[in-house]
């Protein structure tokens, strides 16, 4: 195999503080590795800002102006971490590479692993996933949700390895299957997983961020977890569909045992605490179903409008 053209895809928003760093930092590695003769001189950076309001795209306008390797997008308006990444996996598909590295703006995955990602790439594999070895870094909240999110998706059926998220490095071949794939919020964890493409996996440690604030929050984690869920299992449906088998047998059972006692014991069953108790209680399920029931259906009707991914305003190649 010859040596491999890399791209290094890095999402941006709001990274005035780290974004100039963060590049100068990575185009010394890119250097250091040519050096090592890993990947060739053509390799470069290619920074997505997804509708920052600060001047994160001043800053990259900059670096592109003091060195051409350092090549740029930006959003008219902020559409999101996945759709930034998405759209600066298909800018360098477009631009051309043999792989494809995506990795945080603020360099809190050590950017040094990139190197063990390229030699697993040249030993075959297509897909190879960063795992980080511990969540030191996190709060205790963090760490928590992260490890409910991991546990949630495996058991609905999308299985992501446990404590990766975005940091991984794709070859020219999975970059073209990406292409194939339409939906309007593709959930790239899950579809590297389930492509079935050779992968490899490289352990890594977490540094403190050195500036600025972590754009992810609980809210953006749910968001995440619900789009990949609803992409990748219809597990939650089936659950649904199996507890109002049990809520109607209960019903049954319940009608049962209250003509038994009417006919048999003359009894005239009391109980209206317990009856506005068992509404509630079915009435929260019903609306929890809803809920479940209202993702897909809003899953649905995102990719029926057919709405683009997201909007460029300006490109520097």
């Amino acid at each position: 195999m010859n040596i491999p053209q890399l791209a290094i895809v890095i999402p941006c928003y709001n990274e005035e503080l780290c974004i100039e760093s963060t590049a100068k930092r990575l185009l010394t590695l890119l250097d250091e590795l040519i050096d090592k003769g890993k990947i060739s001189n053509s390799s470069y950076l290619y920074l997505i800002d997804d509708g920052s309001v600060d001047k994160t795209w001043e800053i990259i306008e900059g670096l592109h102006n003091f060195d051409n390797r350092v090549k740029a997008l930006k959003f008219v308006r902020n559409f999101g971490n996945q759709k930034a990444l998405l759209a600066g996996l298909e800018g360098v598909r477009e631009l051309g590479c043999d792989c494809a590295v995506s990795i945080d703006a603020d360099l809190q995955q050590d950017e040094n692993a990139i190197e063990k990602f390229v030699e697993e790439f040249m030993n075959g594999a297509d897909i190879v996933s960063g795992i980080r070895n511990d969540r030191k870094t996190d709060s205790f909240f963090k760490k928590w949700t992260a490890l409910m999110f991991y546990k949630t998706m495996n058991i609905l059926g999308a299985k992501i390895p446990p404590n990766h998220s975005d940091y991984r490095l794709v070859s020219k071949k999975a970059l073209d299957i990406m292409n194939l794939y339409p939906e309007k919020a593709l959930f790239l964890r899950g579809f590297f997983n389930e492509s079935g493409l050779k992968t490899a996996y490289v352990n890594f440690d977490v540094k403190p961020r050195f500036a600025g604030e972590s754009k992810f929050n609980f809210m953006s984690l749910t968001t995440l977890a619900l789009n990949g869920i609803t992409s990748y299992s219809v597990v939650p449906l089936r659950f649904v569909a199996v507890l109002g088998f049990f809520m109607a047998l209960f019903g049954f059972l319940v009608g049962v045992e209250t003509v038994f006692e009417k006919i048999f014991l003359h009894n005239s069953p009391n109980g209206i605490a317990t009856t506005i108790i068992l509404l509630c209680v079915f009435g929260g399920i019903q609306l929890f179903c809803l809920g479940i029931i209202g993702e897909y259906v809003g899953q649905v009707y995102r990719e029926v409008k057919a709405r683009p991914r997201y909007l460029k305003d300006k490109e520097l190649r």
